[in-house]
This record gives C-alpha cells, structure tokens and sequence, in this order.
C-alpha cells in the first residue's frame, strides 16, 4: 500500500484528499504545517508527497527543500497562485508536479496514480546503459548525467523528462507525446509546465542544450 502524507494548514482540503486518496487504496498522514511535514518525514518514508505553499512555520517550498536533502520522495505541489515564477521555482527544487487551487480531486488523484506509477518504474534502452555523445553521457541505469565528467544536478522530472528524448532520439515528438509519456496524464491543452521543464532542462545541459530542438508548431526532438 503506497503512503501518502499530505500537507496543508487548512484541514478541509486535507481531509478532502485523504477522503479520495483512501478511497483509492493509499495510506494517508496529515502535517498542517511545512515544520511539521520536515520533522514527519525524517521519521517516515513516504511514497508521496502533496504538499501546500502558502503555510505557517515553514512554507511549501522551503519545506520540501528541507526534505530533499534526505529524501527523494516525488512531490505534488498545490498552490493558489499560478504564476509561471512560482512554477519555475518549483520544479528547480525539484516539485515533480504543480497543482493550482481550487483544483479537481479526481484529476489529483489521477497525478498521484501516475507519478507513482513512473517511480516504479526502471529505464532501460533496448539493452543500453549508457548514452554518450560528445562531453554529455546519459547513465539511464544508475540514473546520472554527467557534463564533461562532472555530475549534473538534474530534477526528477528533468531526468524523466531528458530519458525519454534520448530513448527517442532524432524522432519529432509532439507536446501531447512528450505530456503523455513523461507525466502519464492528459493536461488539458496546457503545454506551459512542459515548455517550463525544457527550459530548466537546457539551462542544466548547459553547451549541450543544443541537442534539444524547438519544433515550431510541433514539439521537440533531441537531435544527436
């Protein structure tokens, strides 16, 4: 049974999402603060984490901040404010999803099934470790990236995200492909967390941004 801890100072939301959540079949834990939700967690594994970003104590971000120096627990992030900073911010911490209030329980829960689906999952690529071109080697079985012999510090959904375009090297992939593929779910039409990702994840790349192509009116290929 996957366990959850859900975090948010207003009581009405956490109860509503351990309703639906338990109602699927996980283990819920509730913290009302983001304090709270650190010392829980150094305590606990968690399999997820939803987490609010306005709170007392400690706010969301900073509290899953805290948290990833210990663990990389995947982390669903809710937030009144939708604001393309707020979401940049948040996935450069490392927030695998964002979530903007007042938001669907059902379509939450359809986020939980498939992040949590994806970190059971093992990359392979027909057989290959490794991929390496020029000073850029992608180890899909250790899951590290390194620039010129020096780790690259990527995101969880960065790593999922430059995967699945090496596995699909040379091949157009459309947004919906690549929304389908890497987050598992339909986003109904938003592509911006999807073109917000590909930003962070050639800011990482660094000089090797450039195997990431821009398709205008399409999507994107890793060209290499």
């Amino acid at each position: 049974m996957y366990h959850i801890l859900v975090v948010d100072d207003e009581e009405q939301i956490r109860k509503l999402i351990k309703k639906y959540a338990t109602f699927e079949g996980y283990q819920v834990t509730e913290a009302s603060d983001g304090m709270e939700a650190v010392e829980i967690c150094q305590k606990q594994r968690f399999d997820l984490i939803v987490m609010d970003v306005m709170m007392p104590e400690l706010d969301g971000f900073s509290s899953c901040r805290e948290i990833r120096k210990h663990a990389d627990t995947p982390v669903i992030m809710l937030s009144a404010r939708g604001e393309e900073y707020d979401r940049i911010h948040g996935f450069e911490i490392g927030v695998d999803d964002y979530v903007v209030k007042p938001f669907s329980p059902k379509e939450l829960m359809m986020r939980i099934q498939a992040i949590l689906k994806r970190s059971q999952t093992v990359p392979s690529e027909n057989g290959k470790e490794i991929f390496q071109v020029e000073g850029l080697t992608v180890d899909f079985t250790a899951r590290i990236v390194t620039i010129d012999g020096k780790k690259a510090e990527l995101s969880p959904k960065e790593y999922d995200l430059l995967f699945y375009l090496v596995r699909n090297r040379n091949i157009a992939l459309s947004r919906e492909t690549l929304i389908s593929n890497v987050w598992g779910y339909d986003f109904y039409g938003d592509d911006r967390t999807l073109d917000t990702h590909i930003k962070l994840l050639r800011k990482s790349l660094g000089p090797y941004s450039k195997f990431i192509v821009t398709l205008r009116g399409v999507g994107y290929r890793f060209e290499a």
